[in-house]
This record gives structure tokens, C-alpha cells and sequence, in this order.
């Protein structure tokens, strides 16, 4: 990999020299990979020199001492979580910014510095979203390697194009669009079945039965409220892209919408959260940002949810090139016991994982995902290698009906910040190798 100019100041006796940092994390990373101990975070970071090749979207500077460690409760679970995120916010990165780690830190200092840096990143976060004109791209950045929870539903609502960058602008177009909404429940959704068509009776029937099931491990799921309002909205959204109308699956995908605006009305713990507080009003908005935002997240890969859903069995394809490129003995060995890779990743790809890692990562998932954008279906075949990977060892040691029975359990559930923050780091790392060498995704 080429590295851009000299590197940035050094700090606490560090080499300055950025390829020599970069080099030495890939090391770090590899021996990690390979079952050796990995002390202290994973720096794949070049500071302000360019890591991407010039046709590539520079997005990502690295601030990368500065993860929020509060993701996700408000005791911040797990230290571990922000020591392995400084990798993922040097992913493409372009910027022209030299706001960034000096050296490669200790473990003992990451825990230690970890209140500090908290800090440090919430005021970017509030220099961002003040501005009188939010700049997306610096949002995104920031956004990659994880949101403060407090803020995320006004930074997925800017990321995904739903409010718009203009502070002036953004009450009244939110306004207009929650209407625009209640509209068309009326029109689509509140109407006898008299005046529905079969093909449409027959799509809400399948929503309706599939509503029980969605994230059927959190109780507030269940509730009839939240029933109702993931029924009206997937059946409104379905008649609305007639494309792919309902498809199981983006049932999973409403989800983390659904918590995240919950969370701008009801505080505190999940299981503790009361439909009950909230006004007619509150629910309407909710579903209706929900709506729009999950409209705009599924523009950008509308063909994996079309008839026979041709983007996913993409995804698939070139996740099994990568993994071969990767991993080759692990490869060899999935094909020689004949599983198909489209047996255990087309649910991965459906669903985005949502189903395959305990439903409290699922928002600092998505902060990543929205982070992403466009370039989104492309790093999902990344992630999803470095999701499969973490069992590599453990999947050459089994046969057909073990590697399927692993598969479809993964041993996800006691899963913390720490995990999900490798599986990111390592998609990363491997993004970062192999972008610039597509060969070995050719179809």
C-alpha cells in the first residue's frame, strides 16, 4: 500500500513514520488473527495521508483516539469496545484533516484516557450537528465507528438524507414528510379489505404473521402497539415499492429504526420502556421516521428484495471469492464437505445480520452501516468474511451437518461491544488490502 506524505507529529517516543505504523499494525492484526494475544487497539490508522486510491470517496479522517466508550448503556459496556474502532475510521480516508492518534498506545493507557476521549468526541459530534449547515461527510466519519445513543436519531436522520443538512429547513421538511405519511396509512392502510386487491390481502397476511416473530427474544417487541406500527408500516412501504413489495426479512430491518426514534420518548432501559407514554402524536411521528428512513436505507440495494433477489446472491458470490482469498484452507474445506455458502450467508445478507448477533449491537451495527451509504452493499461482504472468520479454527475441525448446525447458532449471545468492534476492525483491514485488487472478486 502506498503511503501518502511524511507522517504526522510522534507522541510518547513512537517511530513517526506512518508506514512503519501501519505495517506494524497489520502485524498486530494478523498474529491477532492467527490466535496470538493482541495487547492495546488496533490502529489502522495513516493520520491525514491518503489511504485510498484517488477514485475511491475520501470520507473517513481519523480521529481515532477519540471512540465514545458509553455505546449502548449509559455505564459504557466493556472498555474493550473503543480499542479496536480506531481501525475502522481510517477506512477510506482521504481527508485533509491531521486531527488524529500521534502513536501506536498502550492497553493501560486506552482504559485510562477512555473518560477523556469520551468527551473529546461528544464535542465533535455537537460541533457537527450545530452548524447552521451539517457537512455529511464529516458526520459520516464520525459516525463509523459508533454514535452516542442520545444522538442518533437526528444523526440517522441526516445520514440517510431523510432531514436535511440545513438547520433552517429541517423542522419544516420533517413536518411535511411525517403528513405526507399520514397520508398514506389513510390511503393504503386504513382501508376495508373490500377495496384491496388479493395479491394485497394476501401481502398483509404474510406481514401480519410475521410482525410475532420479528426479534422474538426482546419483550418489547411483542407489545400490541409495536405489533401495529411494524404491520402498518412494512404494509404501507410494501404497496408503495411495488418493485419488491414484501419481502421476510426487511420486518428485521424496521427494527433498529423503531428503537432508536422510541428512544428520543422513552429513556432508561428497553425492558423497562411503557407505550403508555407515549401520545398518538409520538407514535405517529415515530412511524413515520421510521418509514422514511428504512425507504431511504433500502434505495441504495432495492435489488437484493426484487424477484429472486439477484443483489443478495451477489453479496454470496463474492463473499466465497473473499473468503477463499482469505482464509483458502477454510474454503477448501466449507466446499469439500459441499456446503453452499448460500445455505448460511443469503440470511446474513437479508437480514444484515440482525439476526446473527444479540439485538443490544444491532444500533452501533447500524451507525456503521448508515455510515457507509452507498458504498454500504460492498463492505457488507467484507464484514460478513470477518464475521464468518471468527470461528476459522473451530469450522475446519467440523463436518457437513456440524458446520451447518454452528452456522445457523452461532455462538453470538453473550457477545459484547468488544466482539462486534473486532468483526468491524478486521472487515476493515481486509477492505483496505484487497480494494485496490478486485481480481479476486471477479465474477
Amino acid at each position: 500500500m502506498s503511503s501518502g506524505g511524511g507522517g504526522g507529529g510522534g507522541g510518547g517516543g513512537s517511530p513517526n513514520n506512518t508506514e512503519w505504523r501501519f505495517n506494524q499494525t497489520l502485524r498486530n492484526v494478523q498474529g491477532m488473527l492467527k490466535g496470538r494475544s493482541f495487547p492495546g487497539k488496533v490502529l489502522l490508522t495513516r493520520r491525514s495521508e491518503p489511504l485510498s486510491p484517488p477514485e475511491y470517496s475520501p470520507r473517513f479522517e481519523n480521529d481515532r483516539d477519540e471512540y465514545e466508550q458509553n455505546e449502548g448503556s449509559p455505564e459504557g459496556k466493556g472498555q474493550a469496545s473503543g480499542n479496536t474502532t480506531d481501525s475502522m475510521s481510517a477506512k477510506k480516508s482521504n481527508p485533509p484533516s491531521t486531527s488524529s492518534t500521534s502513536s501506536l498506545p498502550d492497553a493501560q493507557g486506552l482504559v485510562s484516557g477512555a473518560r477523556a476521549t469520551d468527551s473529546a468526541r461528544i464535542a465533535k459530534f455537537t460541533n457537527e450537528l450545530t452548524r447552521p449547515a451539517v457537512i455529511l461527510d464529516k458526520l459520516r466519519e464520525l459516525s463509523w465507528s459508533g454514535v452516542p445513543p442520545y444522538m442518533r436519531p437526528n444523526i440517522w436522520r441526516l445520514l440517510l438524507g431523510y432531514a436535511p443538512p440545513n438547520a433552517d429547513r429541517r423542522e419544516g421538511v420533517l413536518t411535511r414528510k411525517r403528513l405526507e405519511y399520514v397520508e398514506c396509512v389513510s390511503q393504503y392502510y386504513d382501508i376495508p379489505d373490500t377495496e384491496r386487491s388479493d395479491e394485497e390481502i394476501n401481502m398483509l397476511r404474510q406481514i401480519a404473521v410475521d410482525c410475532p416473530r420479528t426479534v422474538p427474544d426482546v419483550t418489547f417487541f411483542q407489545h400490541p402497539q409495536i405489533q401495529k406500527s411494524l404491520e402498518r408500516i412494512l404494509y404501507t412501504w410494501a404497496i408503495r415499492h411495488p418493485a419488491s413489495g414484501y419481502v421476510q426479512g426487511i420486518n428485521d430491518l424496521l427494527t433498529p429504526f423503531l428503537v432508536v426514534f422510541l428512544s428520543e420518548h422513552l429513556h432508561g432501559n428497553m425492558d423497562t420502556w411503557s407505550m403508555e407514554n407515549l401520545s398518538p402524536q409520538d407514535i405517529s411521528n415515530i412511524e413515520a421516521d421510521c418509514y422514511w428512513c428504512l425507504s431511504k436505507f433500502l434505495d441504495g440495494m432495492q435489488d437484493h428484495y426484487t424477484f429472486a433477489q439477484p443483489g443478495i446472491q451477489r453479496l454470496v458470490f463474492r463473499l466465497k471469492e473473499l473468503v477463499h482469498r482469505i482464509d483458502e484452507p477454510v474454503s477448501k474445506h466449507i466446499e469439500e464437505q459441499g456446503l453452499d455458502f448460500l445455505q448460511f450467508s443469503f440470511r446474513w445478507f437479508n437480514c444484515l445480520l440482525i439476526r446473527e448477533v444479540p439485538f443490544h449491537l444491532v444500533t452501533r451495527l447500524w451507525d456503521t452501516y448508515l455510515a457507509e451509504g452507498d458504498y454500504l452493499p460492498d463492505f457488507l461482504v467484507y464484514i460478513s468474511a470477518s464475521f464468518l472468520l471468527t470461528w476459522s479454527d473451530k469450522l475446519k475441525k467440523l463436518d457437513f451437518q456440524e458446520m451447518v448446525m454452528l452456522l445457523q447458532h452461532l455462538p453470538t449471545r453473550n457477545w459484547a461491544h468488544h466482539e462486534l468492534e473486532m468483526v468491524l476492525s478486521r472487515a476493515y483491514m481486509w477492505h483496505t488490502m484487497f480494494k485496490s485488487s478486485p481480481s479476486h472478486l471477479a465474477s
